[in-house]
């Protein structure tokens, strides 16, 4: 469903919406994982989505890709493939107008999704899937993108197969692939899993430097790296017990004395200490 004359009115307001979760729930079996979350995440914006195991987090991901669909509620994002740039619900969107919005998203993967292959049909795998191009028109933009993650972009690299690469390199050639859509939106599951910490450092810079490359790009990760956050100072928001417990700018989810808030800050160095193991 296109929801037009909502968009209408948005467009009178700033920032404009990229993604609109009203009212979403979600339960596996007993378990009610989401309750209620409602949240907006404006066009150009860096949002960083955190919260301790089981706050929902790549499940509230999974909703945003499309992945899942709400037991209630809806997940709305921007059609940027219309000229009209509509909010489309997309638990009710056919699936070529699902076609035509992940033409306009990139996604970095939790473990980089990189298959066995060379460092080329990694990069081409979406191109070809989901922009229908021929290896003439994706040899071309897949230089362009390794050159933009600091990747070699001559044939050697390319041909590589990918199990070669060490684990900074092979999260670079995940973010390149999530590049070489252009995409309006990049979406990034616990980026820096993984990585030692020179690695990680790396992929801060990266992901801030990739989020400028395009004027109105949107970010968005999942993340328990409180360095991350201090590096890029997103826009925070907390899961908690399946909601939105906090919502707003670094600087106060790192003052916050919250008793939900605080403990979980000082614990993100452990938590994401288990994620790279």
């Amino acid at each position: 469903m296109i929801y037009t004359e909502r968009l209408s009115s948005l467009r009178c307001r700033v920032p404009q919406t990229e993604i609109l979760v009203e009212g979403l729930h979600k339960s596996f079996g007993k378990n009610h994982v989401l309750r209620g979350i409602e949240l907006e995440i404006h066009r150009g914006e860096i949002v960083a989505i955190v919260g301790g195991s089981g706050s929902g987090k790549t499940v509230l991901l999974n909703h945003m890709l499309g992945q899942l669909a709400p037991d209630r509620g809806r997940v709305l994002v921007v059609n940027h493939e219309d000229p009209e740039e509509p909010l489309v619900d997309l638990a009710e969107a056919g699936e070529f107008v699902r076609e035509d919005i992940r033409r306009h998203w990139g996604v970095v993967f939790q473990r980089n999704a990189l298959f066995s292959g060379s460092v080329l049909e990694n990069i081409a795998l979406w191109l070809h899937e989901v922009k229908r191009l021929e290896e003439s028109e994706i040899v071309p933009i897949a230089r362009r993108a390794l050159e933009a993650v600091g990747l070699p972009p001559d044939d050697s690299f390319l041909n590589m197969p990918q199990e070669k690469l060490s684990g900074g390199m092979a999260k670079r050639l995940a973010v390149a692939r999530a590049l070489a859509m252009d995409p309006m939106v990049v979406f990034y599951d616990e980026p820096t899993t993984g990585l030692d910490p020179v690695s990680a450092g790396q992929i801060h810079n990266l992901i801030h430097e990739t989020h400028t490359m395009r004027s109105g790009r949107t970010t968005v990760i999942i993340t328990h790296d409180k360095d991350l956050l201090g590096r890029l100072r997103p826009r925070v928001v907390m899961l908690y017990q399946g909601k939105v417990y906090f919502d707003g700018p670094f600087r106060d989810f790192e003052a916050s004395d919250s008793p939900i808030i605080r403990p979980y800050f000082e614990m993100m160095p452990v938590l994401q200490q288990r994620e790279l193991n």
